[in-house]
């Protein structure tokens, strides 16, 4: 996918249609050999490239729609848990479901059994011929923490001892929860197809090699310079046309 921002694609085909406004100025006298830099493959291309545009604008807001439920469901996420957590200790569990209630727990907020640490005790510890291995504390990504959310309320559900009074905090409106993020989280993965597919698209028609409109202008333009020459009025104005291609 290119690197270049959303806008920039945009500029690039508003670039592309300038280009070919000023070439159809030219009259008869623009007439290359190459089908590919004729008016009509020229045309043909414009509209193709507006359409991919165009399709990516369309699939965008729903994308964005989702990802933003989806971080309005979870924004309130780590403080349940902590909430569900307290409940739990406070109940009459066992020492042995809070130690393992809490490795989910750490797992579920991004947080580290043990504290990280810091560059002078790595340095120590080297300096001792002590191998430093800290693997990543974070699951964070929404899947990681669906499925750790999932192990919690299973857990949570073995435990005769936790049955809370608040309605929030019981497996059976944590399941409610859960099945509701699932549903949210799945409305990202399925707008993101659509998205990606069209931005593909779009990409093939704006930077392909030889074919996508940042190489057919570069051929515009040098026919342009050979017909008139590069110090000529007609391609002063089509020369400053910037087409950039992606990284």
């Amino acid at each position: 996918m290119a690197s270049t921002s959303e806008t920039g694609h945009a500029k690039n085909v508003a670039n592309f249609e300038k280009l070919l406004t000023n070439v159809i100025g030219f009259g008869t006298v623009y007439n290359p050999s190459k089908e590919s830099i004729k008016l009509p493959a020229l045309n043909a291309l414009l509209e193709t490239a507006k359409g991919a545009i165009t399709n990516v604008n369309s699939a965008e807001p729903a994308y964005k729609n989702a990802v933003s439920a989806r971080e309005l469901a979870f924004k309130p996420f780590s403080k349940l848990i902590t909430r569900v957590n307290n409940s739990l200790k406070a109940s009459n569990s066992s020492s042995q479901v809070d130690d393992s209630a809490m490795t989910l727990v750490r797992k579920l907020q991004g947080r580290r059994s043990t504290p990280k640490m810091t560059e002078e005790e790595k340095q120590a510890a080297a300096a001792e011929g002590k191998e430093v291995h800290e693997a990543s504390s974070s699951q964070m990504s929404y899947d990681s923490r669906l499925d750790n959310f999932d192990k919690y309320i299973k857990l949570l559900a073995s435990v005769t001892e936790y049955a809370p009074n608040e309605t929030e905090l019981t497996t059976e409106s944590l399941t409610t929860l859960y099945n509701d993020l699932i549903a949210k989280n799945n409305a990202v993965i399925n707008a993101t197809v659509p998205l990606n597919n069209a931005r593909i698209a779009r990409d093939q028609v704006l930077y392909s090699p030889l074919s996508g409109i940042i190489d057919i202008s570069v051929d515009v333009k040098t026919y342009v310079k050979s017909v008139f020459g590069a110090t000529a009025p007609q391609y002063k104005a089509i020369s400053g046309l910037t087409l950039i291609n992606r990284k």
